[in-house]
């Protein structure tokens, strides 16, 4: 089974809406969007325009998840850069990526993920989202051991946050695959495709 390079411009399925096609109702949940803390949106939003209601209340979750969640931002990151290498997207990589930097997962670990490689040098945030995400994609649960670490660490809202991450950004980065959503502005994600 051959796979497709995801990102790619000329195999977008989905591609922006321009303004003079939008729909009211399409133009009033991207209006809405544009005046929060996002600004006017891209990437999975483009192609979920095509059903704006569960857009809007898609990105109203994300906004939380990404803004106000209870694991903290630099947490939040490193769990979106494990949700993309699990999904090989490329654009959730090339936007979370530098985000997660500024926010203090060192280059190292990032290069890890995106090879696939179980990073070396995590902290124990780092280690507990790490192995409950990995025990989540492959168990489709999470043992009793490190659920228990991670009610230690986040309590159970964090746990509750922490598993709606994963399940968000895959969520996404499913659009964005069916889709073929490109990449903006010919960028390189830095995240290529496992072998199919």
């Amino acid at each position: 089974m051959s796979h497709l390079p995801l990102g790619d411009a000329a195999l977008d399925r989905l591609p922006e809406i321009p303004d003079a096609q939008m729909t009211a109702e399409q133009k009033a949940v991207m209006d809405e969007i544009a005046s929060g803390p996002r600004g006017r949106i891209g990437g999975p939003f483009i192609p979920l325009m095509r059903s704006p209601e569960l857009m809007n209340r898609l990105q109203k979750v994300g906004e939380y998840l990404r803004y106000h969640n209870t694991m903290g931002l630099r947490n939040s990151e490193f769990a979106v850069l494990v949700a993309a290498r699990h999904w090989s997207q490329p654009i959730e990589w090339s936007i979370h990526r530098p985000i997660a930097e500024r926010e203090g997962i060192a280059p190292a670990i990032c290069d890890a993920i995106a090879e696939g490689r179980r990073p070396e040098g995590m902290n124990a945030d780092e280690t507990l989202i790490y192995d409950a995400l990995e025990e989540l994609r492959t168990n489709r649960s999470i043992s009793d051991v490190t659920y228990q670490k991670a009610l230690t660490r986040f309590g159970e809202q964090g746990v509750i946050d922490l598993v709606a991450h994963y399940g968000y950004y895959s969520l996404l980065a499913m659009v964005m695959n069916v889709a073929r959503t490109a990449l903006p502005g010919g960028a390189t994600s830095g995240l290529k495709p496992f072998p199919g």
